[in-house]
């Protein structure tokens, strides 16, 4: 077993893996910015780094002071979380290099996985069927105007490098796809530094369905059901749910048999997320598959028992799997949000400052991941999320009540939220009966 991991991240998903590795018995060391110098992770963990200024770059992805901090530290493994370098392939490589520990999948995996193009190809490849679009990547402006002629508008551009709702442009007609390809390209080089594309046929008003999954290095894995994370804005998450009730339990069982299919004819290991889009007619194509944990994990855990964060290590310190895919049930219903310092009304405009007063919501099947406090300052440099919820109900319907429940408890004072947004997402009739898609945020509250 691992006995030091060192956490490359910050805010909840830092506290949530320090809580895992305390109940484990393993040592932890925290790393944190100067602007983190009052933060919670660096508190709770055994010891604390701090590896430079406010700014991402010279932080959280600096990956030579952080790799300095798990040597001088005697670390022997370190959890990236998400975000920030969690789908690094050169910090994986890295730490493989110097005999660190990096929990998460191989670096040739990540690499291979992180190419939405090359992702794509290797998923159809391994049987999963896949939305119909451009072999590889799109090489000129002309390419892509024969080619959305072929596989017919609308259609959709992303960025092969992009993440978190970046470098996507929809194209319904010719000239929309002419100013979108350099729109793309731009932010691509911007946001990613890379301006190389892909093409896909667009999927009207689908459901974003994803498959977690468990895989060991002795080529076992399983699948711990799905998560339905269609409530999005600007292809964000911001609610996800377990199980869907959008699709059956024959089709459950075949996304998760295919995605257990494709992990292990790729040599897959750790936790992974191969996720979906779901069409009307109830066929799913892949879309992506992450290589770490995924913020709304705790859904997972809530409705089967399984600690994923605690899974990972376990893997990473090469021990095999304790469940079988017989073992994995899945108990009742969970509803996750996340709570934003942001103001929906502007456009969801971040808005960092002190939270001079704060209660959080508590009882029965209520949970709560957060790294904020009374007196807590949020940076204006990271991420907005401040916390997560996530409730467990026997239904969906008891689930939504208990959100309900939880969010009306809520008090954060000082800076603008958008839980009010989330109550309103709750009470929608469409929301409530079920009857919605990735476009929901967009259609019922006009933006």
């Amino acid at each position: 077993m691992l006995k030091k991991v060192l956490i490359a991240n910050r805010g909840e998903i830092a506290v949530r893996i320090i809580r895992a590795c305390r109940e484990m018995g393993i040592r932890t060391v925290a790393i944190y910015s100067e602007a983190d110098k009052n933060a919670l992770h660096k508190t709770l963990a055994d010891e604390a780094v701090c590896i430079g200024p406010a700014p991402s770059n010279k932080s959280y992805l600096n990956v030579k002071a952080i790799l300095e901090a798990a040597c001088l530290t005697g670390a022997d493994s370190i959890h990236p979380g998400f975000g920030f370098l969690s789908e690094n392939a050169t910090f994986a490589k890295l730490c493989e290099e110097i005999g660190i520990k990096f929990i998460g999948p191989k670096h040739e995996l990540i690499e291979l996985l992180g190419n939405k193009s090359k992702a794509k190809e290797t998923m159809k490849n391994a049987g999963v069927p896949v939305v119909p679009g451009s072999d590889g990547l799109i090489q000129s402006k002309e390419q892509a105007v024969k080619l959305a002629k072929e596989i017919k508008y609308p259609v959709i551009l992303k960025a092969s490098a992009g993440g978190g709702g970046r470098g996507i442009r929809i194209a319904y007609d010719e000239d929309e796809l002419k100013k979108a390809y350099d729109i793309v390209k731009q932010e691509a080089k911007v946001s990613f530094n890379d301006d190389s594309l892909y093409m896909e046929k667009f999927v009207e008003n689908p459901r974003h369905i994803e498959i977690q999954i468990l895989a060991d290095e002795h080529g076992n894995c399983i699948y711990l059901g799905d998560r339905d994370c269609s409530v999005q804005r600007r292809n964000q998450k911001i609610m996800e749910e377990t199980p869907s009730s959008f699709i059956t339990d024959e089709i459950r069982n075949k996304m998760g048999e295919t995605a257990v299919k494709a992990v292990k004819e790729i040599g897959y290991s750790n936790a992974g997320t191969i996720e979906f889009l779901v069409d009307k007619n109830k066929d799913f194509y892949f879309m992506e598959m992450n290589t770490r944990v995924q913020v709304e994990h705790p859904v997972t855990e809530m409705v089967t028992g399984i600690d994923i964060i605690k899974e990972q290590i376990k893997i990473a310190s090469g021990e095999k799997l304790n469940y079988e895919q017989k073992d994995v049930k899945i108990d009742g219903h969970s509803l996750e949000v996340r709570v934003n310092a942001e103001n929906p009304s502007k456009n969801f405009m971040p808005c960092p400052g002190t939270i001079t007063g704060l209660h959080l919501p508590g009882g029965n099947g209520i949970r709560v991941d957060t790294a904020i406090y009374s007196g807590y300052t949020v940076p204006q440099n990271y991420d907005s999320m401040l916390a997560k919820i996530i409730v467990h109900g026997k239904t969906r319907e008891e689930s939504i009540a208990k959100m309900k429940s939880a969010i009306a408890e809520l008090v954060i004072d000082g800076i603008d939220t958008n839980r009010d947004f989330l109550y309103q997402i709750l009470e929608n009739q469409n929301f409530v009966d079920n009857n919605y898609d990735t476009s929901f945020i967009k259609k019922e509250f006009n933006m």
